[in-house]
This record gives structure tokens, sequence and C-alpha cells, in this order.
């Protein structure tokens, strides 16, 4: 299939675009580089099936020639205020390219009779009070708070998707992705993983905020990588959301022994007060019910096989 593919050029989109085309497919990534790097597709762009375009798709896209599938990764996904590429320093970019990039991308899929998928984001749940989450589970989403930006983005962008999906008849796609890290997450993305391995790799304390009894459930990019190509090739009625993520939930405190475990090293840890705002979730781990059942899927890797193949990768680009 020929591909058109927004956020290419980002940490997941990068990955996803190696996928398609060893899988075959013509993949043209349209990028504003606003978070997604060059770096991240250098090895691809003198390859004859690989177009890049450096462009803000939340703006009207221009296309050339015919597409089988749009597919939509483009979003500031870093929940850090201080990151200069989280989505609490860039709110309206969130907010345009959730509503009016998905609006763009759902009009080029419509034109072309093509497939459509949307990534979304395990934060349409909010803080939840449901443990795990299911797709089935509307969330506690606060909509004016620091990371309503990024939430409602996704929830509108899903909402427009299912509303081209029952008013136009047109194929989509809905994938809710859980926490995912490694090879090529930005080295100052600020969310824990990387920030651990980082701090590991220059001999610093890992920082834990609170007591470091948060949980997260981390999934390895190859997991998912495979879950979102599935979703997409998948036939029949799987146009509701899917959650693409890793059901073993672990604690922050228990992340910093892993990665000390990983790193072969003696690791100290520092705690600081607690820096959560009241949206920030306390717990997060995906029901992946739908996944195996539609998709035949769940992750394979382990953490600590997973944090070694980041760290490897930190450590060639510190």
């Amino acid at each position: 299939m020929r591909i058109l593919l927004t956020g290419g050029a980002g940490f997941i989109g990068s990955h996803f675009s190696d996928r398609l085309l060893a899988e075959g497919h013509q993949v043209v990534v349209y990028d504003n580089l606003l978070t997604g790097s060059l770096d991240n597709i250098a090895h691809l762009l003198d390859r004859r099936d690989f177009t890049f375009i450096e462009h803000d798709v939340s703006e009207s896209i221009p296309v050339e020639g015919q597409f089988k599938a749009v597919l939509h990764f483009a979003s500031p996904a870093s929940p850090n205020p201080n990151s200069p590429f989280g989505y609490p320093q860039l709110p309206i970019q969130t907010l345009k390219v959730g509503a009016m990039g998905t609006f763009n991308t759902l009009r080029i899929a419509r034109a072309h009779e093509a497939r459509f998928l949307l990534t979304s984001t395990s934060e349409v749940y909010g803080d939840p009070l449901e443990h795990p989450q299911r797709e089935d589970y509307w969330g506690n989403v606060d909509p004016v708070g620091l990371r309503s930006v990024y939430d409602e983005a996704k929830r509108f962008a899903e909402a427009i998707t299912m509303a081209h999906h029952r008013k136009h008849d047109l194929d989509t796609r809905i994938a809710r992705i859980f926490n995912t890290y490694g090879p090529r997450m930005r080295l100052d993305d600020g969310r824990v993983v990387p920030n651990f391995l980082c701090q590991a790799l220059t001999n610093q304390p890992l920082t834990i905020y609170g007591d470091g009894s948060q949980t997260r459930s981390f999934c390895f990019i190859d997991d998912m990588v495979e879950g979102l190509y599935r979703l997409l090739m998948a036939e029949g009625d799987v146009h509701l959301p899917v959650n693409i993520g890793n059901p073993v939930e672990v604690s922050i405190a228990a992340l910093a022994e892993i990665v000390g475990q990983v790193s072969g090293q003696a690791i100290q840890t520092q705690t600081l007060p607690d820096q959560r705002g009241p949206s920030d979730p306390q717990r997060r781990r995906p029901d992946i019910s739908r996944a195996k059942a539609w998709l035949d899927w769940e992750p394979k890797v382990t953490l600590e096989t997973g944090l070694r193949l980041t760290m490897d990768d930190f450590k060639a680009r510190l």
C-alpha cells in the first residue's frame, strides 16, 4: 500500500515507518519536526519507497497521488511541564493537531477511500477510578487542568474519527497507546524512563517524586509497533478503541531498582516532594482483552530486556 503517516519523524512514528517499509509498503511522512527529529529517519531518507515532507498537518495538507491508508500519529506526547517538548509547553499546538490535524487527515482518508488509523492515548481515561482501564470506561478527566490540552485533544480526535465512521462509513481504527519506551526516545523527553536511564548513565541519583508508589505499565516499542500494525491490517469490525500497552504494572520505586540492575552498577535514589498535579494519575494499567481477542496480540518483551536495549541506545547518544 501507499501510506500517509503524520508524525513519522517522532519516536513511535519512525519505528512504525521502519515496519511499514519492511512489509513492502510505500510511506509518505508529514512532520513539522516540532517534537520529532530528522535523526530518527535519517536512515530512510535515501530510499525510493520513503518520502519525507516537512509540514504542519494542523494546516491544510497538500497531497499527490493516491493513498490506501492514512495514519495520524502527530502530537506532542510528554506531560513534563519542564520540557520544551512537552504538551504543557505546547498547549495550542497540541490542541490544534488533535482537532484540526485529525480533521484534515480524515478528510484525506475519505477522499481517497482509505483506511484510517488514529493513535490516541491512555490519557483519555484521565486519573482513572476504574482499574485496570477497559475501553468501555468513560474516564475521569479534568477538562480545564494543565493536562487537559492533551487529554481533550485526543478525546475529540476519537469522537471525530467515530463520527466519520458512522456518518461516512469510513474504515477507521483507534489505538489507545499506553506508556511506551525504547530507542529513539528524546534524551530530554522528561518522562520517567529516559530520566532514569540518563541519570544512571551519568552517575546521578535517580529522582523519585513522593514515595514512588505511583504505577505505570511500560510497553517496549517493538511490541507497540506489532500491536499497531496488527490493528491497521485487521479486517472486520474493529472500529472501536483498542488499548495497546503492557498490562504488567510497575511502581516507580520498583522501576528504579530494575534500572539499577540493568545498569550493572550501584544506583542511588533521591526522593523529592511529590510534584504531580491533581489530575496526574496515581495508577495506570491497560486491560488488553480486546487486543488479545481482536488482534491476537500481547506484549512479549520483558521490562528488563527492553530497558537494556534502550540503555544501549541512550549510551550511544549521550
